[in-house]
């Protein structure tokens, strides 16, 4: 129960890695205050946790949506421990057919939302001497072809944790990244385009086990080691979890 009294907000709580993060929380003792724009999912995942869990629609990239779920996590449970922003959005295509609405959506739900919540977090992580964990990705790191605006928008949320890393540690407040390669979960299940060449796409995969995406509770796992005092010198990094796809 290493964060036993400690209250954690989670995006995209509704499905995958940010419905893993949530049970391993609040496995691991934590109130969390779950956000999401699917109320049914978010609904299961609530059920699953039990009395831990509160919930509230969220748009992450809607600046009133991301203050009034931080706001009711301070009402309802006093202040704000741990901020995990996992909400994300994923879309491959050729760059010449990625038009600026769809260049938008990505980046407005995979960086804008994680600049408006941690925002909004932020002062009360101070007082808490908090932390943020981000989900970026593989793709934050490296290039990944057909894939341009969610490979810039997690290359931002990369530069974006290791900036407030710096800005906010004499505050006390940590700021970290999880980088994840291919994991199991609704969003990578998506029937690529025809158009794109997908041999190329995987030569970027994982290494390890013949290529063995991760399970959701892998990256839980990681999200729970970094929001807890057992990392409380681990500030600013982007941490892989990726079957060795960057060795490679």
């Amino acid at each position: 129960m290493r964060l036993s009294n400690k209250t954690a907000l989670v995006t995209g709580a509704a499905s995958g890695i940010g419905r893993a993060v949530a049970i391993r929380l609040a496995a691991d003792g934590a109130r969390v205050v779950l956000g999401d724009r699917d109320a049914a999912g978010l609904a299961q995942t609530a059920e699953m946790i039990g009395d831990a869990a509160i919930t509230t629609p969220l748009d992450v990239a809607d600046e009133a949506s991301a203050r009034a779920i931080v706001d009711l996590a301070v009402e309802r449970h006093g202040g704000l421990d741990i901020l995990c922003n996992i909400a994300g959005v994923l879309d491959f295509g050729r760059f010449a057919e990625m038009d600026q609405t769809r260049w938008d959506r990505v980046i407005a739900v995979n960086l804008t939302g994680v600049y408006l919540m941690c925002r909004a977090a932020m002062p009360h992580l101070i007082e808490s001497k908090g932390n943020v964990v981000n989900m970026a990705s593989a793709a934050g790191l490296v290039g990944v072809p057909y894939n341009s605006a969610y490979t810039a928008s997690k290359h931002g949320v990369v530069g974006l944790t290791k900036s407030l890393a710096l800005e906010f540690s004499k505050e006390g407040v940590r700021v970290n990244a999880v980088c994840p390669g291919g994991v199991k979960t609704p969003m990578v299940a998506q029937t690529p385009p025809d158009n794109i060449d997908w041999q190329m796409v995987m030569r970027s995969a994982s290494w390890l086990n013949s290529g063995e995406m991760s399970e959701p509770s892998d990256i839980a796992n990681a999200v729970a080691f970094l929001a807890s005092d057992e990392a409380r010198m681990v500030t600013g990094i982007a941490f892989s979890i990726d079957g060795g796809q960057l060795a490679g």
